[in-house]
């Protein structure tokens, strides 16, 4: 007897918008399907559909995952050119002081920016995220103010953070749902991915002295696709880990929080996988490739100019169905020449029973160049 009941979709739910200007939307499976866990879930991540949920809204501490979030704010920081890579900063004996996970960074001494944000990455080093969040905001503790605000920016509505570090702390929670969310964030990130994907490298200090760095997600190395995530574990969280793995353009991410081992983690978190890849696929739903209609063009040679989709859409499907997603495509009347290619025309909307998840921008294939003198006298006097 197969052990997975139909699908079936109970639930719809409009969540916060993203950064990246996606609407996703919740769809709980109702599965013959358990996770030996506290909370876990498995989501879609080009489209933000829940494939599986277990307590995913439920708040509980998640130990090191909360460096998903000072990874994130690093990266960012590089990005807008506030940090380098390159920098070199000083580490304070509040960063060095840091128990748990380190790689024994010493007061007073300089570090490279990007060693320090390998060194979290791969190893998960507390001393690392302290001197990392202090270079950036002046402390951590302003750093955290900045952690939970871009929280809220980005629609995790069930997390407070109290450290950079993910070492106890009163109030200190999140969820499987928005642990999700600041995953998802960093796998489309090159930045990220040259460390995350890494198994083993080193870290030399000013002193000449070695730590070896070995990535804590050990999924990296054992499944395939796997190439990110983050592991937690404190007595209070258990044993947590955030991953993502990509086969076939289908690109999945998974939260296990409140394993009971080390070894239960990975083996529920690649449960959730392997449930995603076996059961699912993914489709092109919008092409940027595809000509999606004409509009009309006034005070030009032309008379119309196709337009296209500014961006692709793709989401995941049950294997052997069809799509749900309901396309319409509104374009505008005209387009007065001279136009660029790019230009919005129109805009297409996606929804899925009843709820829009993606509003994508219409634009014209081609530039459109005005008339000149010449042919506007040849048009009217055709005309006349």
């Amino acid at each position: 007897m197969k052990r997975f009941l139909v699908f079936a979709f109970l639930l719809v739910v409009l969540c916060a918008c993203l950064a990246n200007g996606n609407l996703p939307i919740k769809v709980f499976a109702q599965e013959e399907f358990s996770v030996d866990a506290k909370s876990a879930i498995l989501v879609d991540y080009a489209s933000g559909e829940v494939l599986l949920g277990q307590n995913i809204d439920t708040k509980l501490e998640i130990a090191s995952m909360v460096k998903l979030m000072t990874i994130y704010l690093t990266v960012s920081a590089v990005e807008q050119g506030e940090i380098s890579l390159d920098d070199f900063l000083t580490v304070s004996e509040h960063a060095s002081s840091m128990g748990g996970s380190q790689v024994f960074l010493d007061a007073g001494e300089k570090y490279n920016v990007g060693k320090m944000l390998q060194s979290v990455i791969m190893a998960s080093a507390n001393d690392a995220s302290v001197a990392l969040s202090e270079y950036i905001s002046g402390s951590e503790k302003a750093f955290v103010e900045k952690m939970n605000q871009t929280a809220v920016q980005l629609g995790m509505n069930n997390t407070l953070y109290a450290n950079a570090t993910g070492l106890p702390a009163p109030m200190q929670y999140s969820t499987a749902y928005d642990t999700s969310i600041i995953l998802s964030k960093l796998v489309s990130n090159d930045i990220y991915h040259n460390f995350s994907s890494l198994w083993m490298d080193e870290l030399v200090h000013p002193s000449g002295r070695k730590t070896e760095l070995v990535n804590t997600n050990k999924l990296t190395r054992y499944y395939k696709g796997c190439d990110s995530g983050k592991t937690g574990f404190t007595d209070e969280a258990l044993y947590c880990l955030a991953s993502s793995a990509v086969r076939d353009d289908m690109r999945l991410v998974a939260v296990v929080m409140g394993a009971k081992t080390a070894n239960q983690r990975f083996g529920e978190s690649v449960k959730l996988l392997n449930y995603g890849f076996d059961n699912f696929k993914s489709e092109t739903i919008i092409d940027t490739e595809v000509c999606l209609g004409e509009i009309s063009v006034v005070k030009s040679t032309l008379t119309s100019a196709k337009v296209f989709a500014k961006d692709n859409f793709a989401s995941v499907v049950k294997k052997g169905q069809k799509h749900e997603y309901e396309i319409s495509v509104n374009i505008d009347k005209k387009v007065v020449a001279p136009s660029l290619k790019g230009e919005k025309v129109g805009e297409i909307v996606v929804s899925k029973q009843g709820v829009v998840v993606k509003e994508i921008d219409l634009v014209l294939g081609q530039d459109i160049d005005a008339l000149t003198f010449g042919q506007a006298f040849r048009k009217v006097s055709q005309a006349w």
